[in-house]
């Protein structure tokens, strides 16, 4: 990792632990803007992974993929941008599936990771189960929306907080030497 992408991963973890701290401010109407960034979270890596698509990912042996996740991924950024009318029970229902989802994600990752015999297989395993924990307490608190804010909030300060911790790891750096 080059020391741009270092700072730019420190930056947006900090960013995104301030957003945090503002939405837990503002916790009565954090619903919406919840809303807003999960969507445009999505429309953006969505567009990305089809500008890629249609540059790079065209002309590559399984590129169609990339097509396919950026259509799906954009798919889910409209419908989440779209939930606003949608009464709170059902919306966090949808955030405990991406959380239960990104979570068993993450697990199977370090569990791959410890397999190849990495020892840096914990800090993906935590946010793993974190990411779990935080689906688990969606669903137990499912009739109280102002509680979710708080849940998706606790779940951007820990992501921030990785993003932090993983700008300032040491990374393996391959040289060849002729």
């Amino acid at each position: 990792m080059t020391k741009f992408q270092r700072l730019k991963r420190i930056l947006f973890g900090i960013l995104m632990i301030i957003v945090a701290g503002v939405m837990v401010e503002f916790a009565d109407t954090a619903y919406i803007a919840i809303l807003v960034f999960i969507g445009w979270g999505f429309l953006a890596s969505g567009v990305g992974s089809l500008f890629y698509y249609f540059t790079m990912a065209r002309f590559m042996v399984g590129g169609r993929r990339a097509l396919y996740t950026g259509v799906i991924l954009m798919d889910f950024g409209i419908i989440t941008m779209s939930l606003s009318d949608v009464p709170g029970m059902y919306v966090l229902l949808y955030l405990a599936m991406l959380h239960a989802f990104a979570g068993v994600i993450e697990i199977l990752r370090a569990r791959e990771t410890r397999k190849n015999g990495s020892k840096h297989f914990k800090l993906k395993l935590s946010h793993g189960i974190i990411d779990v924990l935080l689906a688990l307490c969606c669903i137990i608190f499912l009739r109280n929306t102002k509680l979710a804010v708080f849940i998706y909030c606790f779940g951007l300060t820990y992501s921030g907080i990785m993003y932090v911790i993983s700008g300032f790891r040491r990374t393996a750096m391959l040289q060849y030497i002729p």
